[in-house]
């Protein structure tokens, strides 16, 4: 018996054209469901995430939402968004009011935002302080935060006597090498610390110091006289001078640091960038709150 072959698509019905799809308007949006919802979103595992990102913009806008409303207004299935939930209240993100059911942003949203707010609000308020210090001392001034096991610059200011065209801004230099990272690195948590500096450190120059004792001696150094000074630890010719910005609950949340030539910054005039850089430090830090 000879079989015809058919077409894809042989017996399918023809689409009919609604009135509007002739008068080329565009399909009426879902009642309850904003636009954005209902648009398709990516494919696999970045859907997920698509997903996961509007749930926290569904609990912004509401306040809190059981999960019929959320499933209603991303367009799924109410065990996709109860998965989603499940996801993102394991990493704290959401928190579910056991009385009612409903669920809500958690602290882990609190958590992420404070880590931003204290990014910008240090490059802000550091700005004229970063300036002025450069202005004085006519060195190259910068700021840095601590991340992961990096120090990253996210300020810099030029002094007139700078010889330097280099550009340290976003830049991650290593914690062990630098006066801004061993102010960083002095003032973390014992166990996060002593985590980092029990690692097998690079050397990058002949100054670099990398053994763990010698470390924690210099970090304990740094705690005690309140600022770091490294000298050739990052780069051959360059020295610097670092001291911690304080936010309001005394936390430090950053290095103030002053760098230039080795020919210029001896041991006498590091003495007295360390006094200034100091006095700044803790002029933004009090901009950030710290002592009131």
């Amino acid at each position: 018996m000879t079989r015809t072959r058919k077409e894809p698509g042989q017996n399918e019905e023809p689409h009919q054209e609604t009135p509007s799809e002739q008068r080329g308007e565009a399909h009426p949006q879902q009642p309850g469901k904003p636009r954005e919802a209902q648009a398709k979103a990516p494919a696999g595992s970045v859907q997920s995430v698509d997903r996961a990102v509007s749930v926290l913009e569904i609990l912004a806008r509401h306040g809190e939402a059981g999960v019929t409303e959320i499933a209603d207004e991303l367009g799924v299935h109410k065990s996709t968004a109860f998965r989603l939930l499940g996801v993102l209240e394991n990493r704290g993100l959401v928190g579910q009011a056991k009385d009612r059911g409903k669920y809500f942003l958690g602290a882990g949203v609190l958590r992420l935002a404070g880590a931003a707010a204290v990014r910008m609000d240090i490059s802000q308020e550091g700005g004229p302080v970063c300036r002025d210090l450069a202005d004085e001392l006519g060195e190259t001034v910068n700021i840095a935060v601590i991340d992961d096991d990096a120090a990253v610059n996210i300020m810099q200011a030029r002094g007139p006597a700078s010889v330097t065209a280099q550009n340290w801004l976003g830049r991650r230099t290593p914690l062990h090498a630098t006066s801004s990272g061993k102010v960083l690195l002095a003032h973390l948590p014992t166990t996060l610390r002593e985590g980092l500096i029990a690692r097998t450190l690079p050397r990058i120059t002949e100054q670099t110091v990398t053994g763990t004792v010698a470390l924690r001696r210099d970090l304990e150094t740094v705690v005690q006289q309140g600022f770091a000074i490294a000298v050739e630890e990052l780069e051959v010719g360059l020295a610097a001078v670092a001291a911690p910005v304080r936010a309001h609950d005394g936390k430090v949340i950053g290095a103030l640091s002053a760098s230039g030539p080795v020919y210029r910054l001896t041991e006498d005039r590091l003495t007295e960038l360390a006094k200034r850089t100091v006095a700044a430090a803790v002029e933004l830090s009090r901009r950030m709150g710290y002592g009131f």
